[in-house]
């Protein structure tokens, strides 16, 4: 009997069970749509990502500019420190369809199909693939494509492939991929640095 190879739907359900927090490095590509006759501009940044579920999460970015993105579970904290300014956004109301819940929001993937319609792609770059779809058309999402990847300990998140309403594309490839690690207490709490524009929008 050859066993049957999980499918990019079945890693995520098994990812979305096992993994209560995670910690990884990223490297993100934002391609802007092509205007007629220009070649798509594509920005890349990196930095390092961790989340404890339901509804805690951080972006670092380091390279090229240093920018802290916080989910403390009531609040989306942005920090530009170019700008000097801090951003600050109820929670639910701003993460309802975003990719972020697909990995921080919900406890199971069931709970996570009030937002989205899930369908399994094709295997490819050796990662097992899921396309996500907003079960609201309204939203910035058009939809976000899921890359996991099985190792022995269990099933990790290699590649988050976002599409927007605009046609912007926004790859999210993480590696060094920890799960279930101990996060110290204060990773998810955030305080606006002193002199810093606090913007309630």
């Amino acid at each position: 009997m050859v066993p049957v190879q999980a499918d990019g739907l079945d890693l995520l359900a098994q990812f979305m069970k096992q993994a209560r927090s995670g910690r990884a490095q990223f490297v993100q590509v934002v391609t802007s749509p092509s205007r007629a006759g220009q070649t798509p501009r594509a920005k890349t940044s990196s930095g390092s990502f961790e989340f404890h579920r339901p509804g805690k999460f951080r972006f670092d970015y380091r390279k090229p500019f240093v920018q802290t993105l916080v989910a403390d579970g009531q609040t989306l904290w942005l920090h530009d420190v170019e700008l000097n300014q801090v951003t600050a956004r109820k929670q639910s109301l701003v993460l309802g369809s975003t990719p972020a819940a697909l990995l921080t929001a919900a406890a199971d993937l069931q709970a996570l199909k009030a937002d989205f319609q899930f369908a399994p792609e094709p295997e490819r770059d050796g990662l097992q693939w899921v396309r996500a779809t907003p079960q609201s058309p309204d939203g910035q999402i058009r939809s976000v494509l899921v890359g996991l990847r099985a190792t022995a300990a269990g099933p990790e998140l290699a590649v988050l492939d976002v599409q927007d309403s605009l046609g912007q594309r926004s790859v999210l490839t993480f590696s060094a991929f920890e799960i279930n690690p101990v996060l110290p207490a204060g990773t998810f709490l955030f305080k606006a640095p002193a002199g810093v524009d606090v913007i309630r929008p």
